[in-house]
This record gives structure tokens, C-alpha cells and sequence, in this order.
């Protein structure tokens, strides 16, 4: 029992509430006793934008991640979107280095975007961040939308330019040791609205042009994040997430990607307005998503809940322990190469 909850606990990344990780602090004990494979870093809280959440300082954020790593049995994900522009959780006015939106990246020419992506990714390394969720390469199609278009974060709508930075993005990362995460597979550009808020459809809207980014860097990503979004072309019943469809059947097998899936967060009302947590739990696992992950900004779910929600579904028969190992082979060769 214990070993296939240890596995299951490998796939977690998870979000919490203090600048510390002391022995009285909650996600102490997350880690000390069933070693989550990750932990994702908010600089507010969600619902209280004034209120700091687990970044105060570069000083700070240092310790912060050290402990997390000392109480840590196996080597941790430390996780944080930092997109750049309005998506970036370390702020000038905190003492960390300024940011530039994508969009802001896509007119200032690739020499300036590579040492714009350098410092960035020093810094990453240096506050001892070993993941970011990042870059997005969601092409800016809807000039409505509130949380692509208007935030700056697509880099354009020309899926060769959208590649031809994130790539930069990307090898920057991976030169100082922080891994990439391209995102939201398989394609959030053309929507309307915001799968934080609720369901998210575009069917009418989606173009597989919307792929080609994923294609072009499909060779050197080691983990994609899928959106919420529903498309029923692709999948009649389910939003990309909780899609076999879509993650297993278009990005495993007809596009032959073999990295690490992680789904977007699944306390985002796209998931939990529509399905229970043990619903969206086995359907994403079984799609093929590797990694689960609740960022704790939208609700309030304990390690020890999730893991006894996934162990009692693999217990039932509902997920597969293969699939568990699966998932934990491509977790431990992602470690390996930190």
C-alpha cells in the first residue's frame, strides 16, 4: 500500500498557503511524509490581491526553496509561472528583475528576446525554481479574450513566430537548469472566455493551425499542460484535460510526443463546476496526464485527500497501477535529467 501511495504522491504538484516550510507549516508535512513530486509558487492569493502568498523577496524565496528541498526525500519540482509581463509571479517592485509580456518579446528581435530570456532564467536558478510554466505558445487568435489576447501573452498569431520564440524562451531555461512547460495543448488562442471561470468552447473557433507550435518543439519539450477548453471535434464528452482523445490518441500517438503531460489546474470551474474531484481525477489520469496538479488558489484540497482519492480509484479499478508506473517512469527520467 504504501509503495503505490508514494507513487501516486509522485504525481502531485501542489500549491499552499505560507512563506515558509517550517515543521509547523502544512506543506512541511506534505513532504516529509508522503512526498509530493511538486509544489507551484504564488506571489497573492487568488482571491485576496493584496495579500502576499508565498513570495515576499529574493531573500525570502531563497530560503523558501532551500527548505523545500532539504525536507524533501526525493528531488522536488519547485514550480512558478513566470510567463513574463502581466503573467509573472516574481515583480520588480519585490527586488526581482522586470519582465517582458510576449508580446513585448515578439517586437523586440531575437538577440534582445535571447538575453531578455537569459536573465530571466538566471534568476529562475538562482531562487532555486526548477520549473516554469512556460512559455505559452497559445496563438493570439481572439483579440477579446481577457486571459490570452489582452494580457499580452501570446507572442503573435503566426504559429512560426510563436515557435520561434518560445524556442528561444525554451533553450534559455534549459541552459540554466530550469525546465520548460509549453502550454495549453491543444490550443487556448481562439477562446473567449477564461476556463478559470467556467466552461470554455471552441469548437466553432479551434484550427489544428493551432498545433503547429507543439509540432516544431515537440523534439526538445519534456512537458506540455493541457487546457480546459472543450472541443467537440475532438472529444464529444470532454475538455482537453480529462480527454484520452486528446492527450493520449492526438498528442501521444498522431503527434508522438512521450514527455511529461501535466494538466492545467483542476480546481479551475472549466473542471470543478462540471465534475466531482474523483471524477476529474480518474478521467485526467486515465487520458494520459502524468501530472495533477491543485494550485490551492481556487479551493482548498489537501495532499492526503488527493492521494486517497487516486489510491482508492486504483484500489476499485477505476485507474490502472500501469498507469501509475507510466506515469512515474516519465516523472523519474524528467528528475534525471535536472
Amino acid at each position: 500500500m504504501q509503495d503505490i501511495k508514494r507513487k501516486i504522491a509522485k504525481k502531485l504538484i501542489i500549491g499552499f498557503d505560507t512563506q515558509t516550510a517550517l515543521k509547523e507549516d502544512h506543506i512541511h508535512r506534505c513532504l516529509l511524509e508522503y512526498s509530493v513530486g511538486g509544489v507551484i509558487l504564488f506571489d497573492k492569493f487568488y482571491n485576496e490581491q493584496t495579500k502576499s502568498k508565498n513570495i515576499q523577496n529574493p531573500k525570502q524565496l531563497i530560503e523558501l526553496t532551500t527548505q523545500l528541498q532539504n525536507i524533501s526525500k526525493n528531488k522536488l519540482l519547485i514550480s512558478i509561472d513566470q510567463e513574463g509581463g502581466k503573467v509573472a509571479r516574481l515583480k520588480k517592485e519585490f527586488g526581482f528583475c522586470d519582465s517582458m509580456s510576449a508580446k513585448e518579446i515578439s517586437k523586440s528581435g531575437e538577440e534582445q528576446a535571447k538575453k531578455h530570456y537569459s536573465k530571466l532564467s538566471y534568476e529562475l536558478q538562482e531562487l532555486g525554481i526548477n520549473l516554469d510554466f512556460a512559455p505559452l505558445v497559445d496563438l493570439g487568435l481572439n483579440k477579446n479574450s481577457d486571459v490570452i489576447y489582452k494580457l499580452e501573452r501570446a507572442y503573435s498569431d503566426n504559429p512560426n513566430i510563436v515557435s520561434k520564440y518560445a524556442e528561444i524562451f525554451m533553450d534559455q531555461l534549459h541552459l540554466h537548469n530550469v525546465i520548460s512547460c509549453l502550454k495549453h495543448f491543444p490550443g487556448h488562442g481562439s477562446a473567449r472566455g477564461d476556463s478559470h471561470e467556467g466552461f470554455v468552447d471552441v469548437t466553432d473557433t479551434w484550427s489544428e493551425n493551432e498545433l503547429e507550435p507543439y509540432k516544431k518543439l515537440l523534439h526538445k519539450t519534456k512537458m506540455i499542460m493541457t487546457a480546459h477548453v472543450f472541443n467537440k471535434n475532438i472529444d464529444e464528452k470532454y475538455p482537453a484535460t480529462l480527454s484520452y482523445n486528446t492527450n493520449t490518441k492526438l498528442l501521444r500517438e498522431s503527434l508522438g510526443y512521450n514527455g511529461v503531460i501535466i494538466g492545467d489546474d483542476l480546481q479551475m470551474g472549466a473542471i470543478k463546476e462540471h465534475f466531482t474531484n474523483e471524477e476529474a481525477l480518474k478521467l485526467s489520469i486515465n487520458s494520459g496526464v502524468d501530472f495533477v496538479m491543485y494550485c490551492n488558489q481556487l479551493g482548498n484540497d489537501s495532499a492526503e485527500e488527493i492521494i486517497d482519492s487516486i489510491y482508492k480509484l486504483v484500489k476499485d479499478g477505476e485507474i490502472s497501477q500501469e498507469r501509475i508506473e507510466e506515469s512515474n517512469k516519465r516523472i523519474d527520467k524528467l528528475l534525471g535529467d535536472l
